[in-house]
């Protein structure tokens, strides 16, 4: 829904006088104005995660910009040193598989295949958890973690953003 908003105004020139953001640049933004108030020390256990950069609102939506944001406020909310960049990301990261319908296709083994490279770039990190903020990566994420024996836990970001506020 969101990039198909983006891309509407894009494409079809629609004038508008608001600008268009993702719930994770305001998330940056409100833990660098210390409206958000984190704390990292909840990981106690030195979790390791990682990170999915979604195609439709990265490489094909607001850029790195927002992958930027997308990994300062992870590190705010589980600790710098517990996270562990995928290769390669951002822009140029591989597509989980899931977007653009695929998920809910009903081409079970089609997504299987093409998510088998996606599988392996984040069995590479040896992280505990990566996070997804799409819910299409965290449905194809967590399904290819079962299917090919993945060891991790795949989460959206707001469930460790409320593990670090503070009380």
């Amino acid at each position: 829904m969101f990039y198909a908003t983006l891309e509407g105004l894009r494409r079809f020139n629609i004038p508008h006088k608001f600008e268009f953001l993702s719930i994770i640049s305001l998330y940056a933004q409100w833990i660098r104005e210390g409206r958000l108030k984190v704390d990292p020390s909840w990981n106690n256990e030195g979790l390791k995660f990682t990170v999915q950069d979604p195609c439709k609102l990265v490489r094909q939506g607001l850029g790195d910009r927002v992958a930027d944001d997308l990994r300062f406020t992870i590190k705010k909310v589980v600790g710098e040193e517990n996270f562990i960049e995928p290769w390669p990301n951002r822009s140029n990261n591989y597509c989980c598989g899931g977007g653009g319908g695929a998920l809910q296709s009903g081409f079970v083994k089609n997504r299987r295949d093409y998510g088998k490279i996606k599988f392996e770039q984040l069995k590479r990190t040896g992280a505990d958890v990566v996070i997804t903020p799409c819910h299409n990566c965290h449905g194809q994420i967590m399904d290819i973690c079962d299917f090919y024996k993945g060891k991790w836990k795949t989460t959206h970001l707001w469930n460790w953003i409320v593990k670090a506020l503070k009380r």
